[in-house]
This record gives C-alpha cells, sequence and structure tokens, in this order.
C-alpha cells in the first residue's frame, strides 16, 4: 500500500486505488494515513467527521465507514485476502489504526527528508541540506488534502503541513544561498515574496539574493516597499533583524558576502542580535 496525501488523495494496494468516493470514508483514510501504526481514537475520527455535533448513531455509522475502506482494500488484495485486510486496517480498543510502514505515506517520507536536511544544515554541509529540502519539497502535487472536505482535524494537520511546506521552502533557499546560488533564486524569491507580501523572511533572503548578485538599489527597493506595506497595513516597522540587515546594506557590510557570516543561520538571522 501506498498512500499520498501532498496534494490529492491518492491511496493504491497492488496498483488498484482503494480511495472511496464518498467524502467522509475519504476522511477517515486519509487521518489514518496520517498516523501509521497508531490508533486514532474512535473520538477524533468523529470530531473529524462531525466536529461537536454527532448523530446518535454516529458510532454506528463510523463502523459502516470503516467496512466500506475494508472491502476497497480487500478487493484491491484479492481474493483469500478477508484475514489480512483486518491486519491492515485494524481495530484496537477504543479506535482504528492502519498498519503499514510510515514510509508507504508521503507525508512521513517528506518529513524524513526535512530532518535530514535540517541536520546537514545544522552541520554546515549545504550541498546535501539542498539536496534534501529539494527531495522533499518535490514529493507535493499540490495543497496538502486539495480534493477533500476537511474537518477539524484534518484541517489543522493541513495548515500544519503547509506552514511546515514554506518553511522548508526557506531553508532549501536559505542552503542554496551559502552555495553562492543567489542569481539562481532571485525569480523563485519575487515570486514566493508576491505570494507572502509580508512575509519578512523571504524578503530578506530576495534581498540578498539581489545584493550579492550586485543589484543594490533592486534590494534596498525591497526593503522600502515591504516596509511601507508594513506600516499601511498593520502599523508596524520591519523586525531588528530586517533593519539591521538593510542598514548593512547601505554600509557595504562585509558580512554579506558569500562566503562570510555565521555558516550555521539562517538569511534571516545573519542580522539578529
Amino acid at each position: 500500500m501506498r498512500i499520498q496525501l501532498l496534494g490529492p488523495l491518492n491511496a493504491e494496494v497492488k496498483g488498484g486505488s482503494i480511495v472511496p468516493t464518498a467524502g467522509k470514508p475519504r476522511q477517515i483514510l486519509a487521518l489514518l494515513a496520517l498516523y501509521p501504526g497508531r490508533v486514532v481514537p474512535i473520538s477524533t475520527l468523529m470530531e473529524e467527521l462531525w466536529a461537536s455535533t454527532p448523530p446518535q448513531s454516529a458510532l454506528t455509522t463510523l463502523q459502516t465507514y470503516i467496512l466500506q475502506l475494508r472491502r476497497r482494500i480487500g478487493a484491491a488484495m484479492g481474493t483469500g485476502s478477508s484475514h489480512a485486510v483486518k491486519d491492515v486496517l485494524a481495530t484496537r480498543h477504543g479506535g482504528y489504526l492502519l498498519q503499514i510502514p510510515g514510509e508507504r505515506v508521503d507525508v512521513h517520507e517528506y518529513e524524513k527528508l526535512v530532518r535530514e536536511g535540517q541536520e546537514a544544515f545544522g552541520a554546515g554541509d549545504n550541498q546535501v541540506s539542498a539536496d534534501r529540502f529539494r527531495a522533499a519539497l518535490d514529493l507535493w502535487r499540490g495543497q496538502t488534502l486539495v480534493d477533500i472536505k476537511l474537518g477539524p482535524v484534518l484541517e489543522i494537520e493541513a495548515m500544519r503541513l503547509e506552514e511546515s511546506r514554506l518553511v522548508t521552502v526557506e531553508r532549501r533557499i536559505d542552503a542554496d544561498l551559502r552555495l553562492g546560488r543567489h542569481t539562481e533564486v532571485i525569480a523563485e524569491l519575487r515570486e514566493l515574496t508576491a505570494r507572502h507580501p509580508r512575509h519578512e523572511g523571504l524578503h530578506s533572503q530576495v534581498m540578498v539574493a539581489l545584493y550579492r548578485s550586485g543589484r543594490q538599489s533592486a534590494a534596498l527597493d525591497v526593503y522600502r516597499g515591504l516596509r511601507a506595506r508594513l506600516i499601511e497595513e498593520l502599523g508596524v516597522e520591519p523586525s531588528p533583524q530586517l533593519q539591521r540587515l538593510h542598514q548593512a546594506m547601505l554600509s557595504v557590510d562585509p558580512m554579506l558576502n558569500v562566503l562570510a557570516g555565521p555558516r550555521r543561520t539562517s538569511t534571516f538571522d545573519l542580522f539578529a542580535a
């Protein structure tokens, strides 16, 4: 069995799809897949399906959905698989679990690669860090669970994963900047800052990339645009880190050189207090 959650829901057994067409069984499959090998309590499943207002028949209905999922798994596994199906989608006291290895679910493969990228980043191994982060991001096929109506539990998980994705993009760009790929990341950073117009970390990265590409005035323009937006929309100045980065560019601080500065920190934190 392989399950993909980083984009449209996809789940296959022996090449056959086991994804149900009905909405609530899809939610159950996605939630169980997020925690492979772990019991998901019945109360959590009910919260996902019905929030705080489950019907009186909630438990029976949930059991029906589990049965439907088992039938789909059994059909994909082939004849004589009824016992094996109950081992794959197992009932435990107080809940259910999907007994498959974590690496069979793209979310867990993604998180493993991110951990490896973070370890390499902290160790100053920029090439390995960039490669691991890039491999992790390549697993995404779109917005998390884009084709599922999210209940309260899956909504939180989707938000967590989308935030993780953005942080991973930032760290991958940090690694690329360490490797001197400042010119190559400018176009990507321009798109990212347009999508996230108040994100100071991304703006600091595009400022550094432009500065190191010999475009000091463009880097300063990025700062002025962000500062004006923050003041107009939020009534606040840029953070101290970003202000110090701006001053460093005005004074042509050698810390901004691609080969200078702390080697185990993000671009945004180069000028942290």
